[in-house]
C-alpha cells in the first residue's frame, strides 16, 4: 500500500481534492498500481510554522505587501 505525504500551507477543499485527483493519477500511471492501493495524506501546517530563507513565509508574505 504505498503512502504519499505532501506537507504544505493552508489551502481550500478544492486545491486539497485536485491535488489528490492529479498525484494519485500520476503514481498510478507510472507504478501501474491500482487506485485502490494509493493512499494520500495532506498535512496543513500553519505559515508561522514553515520558514524559507531564514524568515517564516508568514513573515516574508507580511514583508511583500
Amino acid at each position: 500500500m504505498p503512502v504519499i505525504q505532501v506537507t504544505m500551507g493552508p489551502t481550500s477543499q478544492e486545491i486539497k481534492k485536485e491535488l489528490i485527483h492529479r498525484i494519485s493519477a500520476d503514481a498510478i500511471e507510472v507504478t501501474g498500481i491500482p487506485a485502490n492501493e494509493f493512499t494520500v495524506l495532506i498535512h496543513e501546517l500553519e505559515l508561522e510554522n514553515i520558514g524559507r530563507a531564514g524568515k517564516t513565509i508568514a513573515e516574508a508574505r507580511a514583508e511583500a505587501r
